[in-house]
């Protein structure tokens, strides 16, 4: 069985104490990936691009032996008039228009740039955070691709940005009273939705998001709400409340197994 091909586009660098004890980027979204396979039998190659300071992407003759393209998180604005930004939504949207065959994959940041790219609007939402640990509301929809029996979600998250509505042709996967778009999925061209109650089939979905961080640890957020606290970035009010759901499962693993059932693993 030949490995999964994922290219990993990475918008931001992460903290010098969180590099330190976790890695980067490339290193963190391995652990998610490696944590999530099936079995020993399954692997992976992920190579990075850094499509902030480089805004390098994948070489033409290269980019169609890839079976995934995923996008991390960030500290910045989709909305943003950054040159970087620009050329990132213009790379996803041709992605999604001419390479239904690669699957697209979107965390956080990445949730948002996928919405820019197909249609949908990022916006601030009103001053409103999700910080740490959050439970979500699944739909029908969300459980069947997630394979869980109850109706929460449990992602660390780090935003003010969201997605205020799904974009055209997609469909939702959560929601929390805060931000009512956790993640959505669009299927491939021709592929009808599944019918309320019935199974989806997770090989004919072209693009995956969320909202929410899969790949972050506790000891990750610990860092990131601290550091943002400092900065007066965060209230004190919402450190305060990060810290007490801190003892909250995470489900990132959850997330990771989807995502491999989305590319065919």
């Amino acid at each position: 069985m030949s490995p999964k091909s994922i290219a990993l586009l990475v918008c931001d660098t992460p903290m010098p104490n969180v590099i330190a004890e976790h890695g980067d980027y490339q290193k963190i979204f391995s652990v998610l990936l490696k944590d999530s396979l099936p079995g020993p039998e399954h692997d992976f190659t992920l190579d990075s691009y850094d499509v902030v300071h480089k805004m390098e992407y994948p070489d033409e003759d290269k980019l169609d032996n890839y079976d995934c393209i995923m996008l991390t998180g960030s500290a910045a604005s989709a909305y943003e008039d950054k040159e970087w930004i620009h050329k990132l939504v213009a790379f996803v949207k041709r992605i999604a228009e001419t390479k239904p065959e690669i699957k697209l994959v979107g965390i956080c940041y990445g949730h948002q740039i996928i919405s820019m790219a197909i249609g949908g609007t990022c916006v601030k939402n009103h001053g409103k955070w999700e910080v740490g640990p959050t439970p979500m509301t699944l739909t029908d929809l969300g459980k069947s691709l997630l394979k869980v029996s109850g109706d929460e979600l449990i992602l660390q998250e780090m935003h003010q940005d969201h997605v205020p509505t799904v974009p055209p042709n997609c469909h939702l996967l959560a929601s929390t009273p805060i931000s009512t778009n956790q993640g959505y999925v669009r299927f491939a061209s021709n592929t009808p939705p599944p019918a309320t109650g019935d199974q989806v089939d997770p090989s004919t979905i072209q693009i995956l998001t969320v909202q929410g961080h899969p790949e972050f640890t506790q000891g990750i957020m610990d860092k990131l709400v601290v550091a943002r606290a400092e900065k007066g970035i965060l209230t004190k009010e919402i450190q305060e409340d990060a810290e007490r759901r801190r003892v909250l499962r995470n489900d990132g693993v959850i997330v990771g197994q989807a995502i491999w059932r989305v590319l065919g693993v």
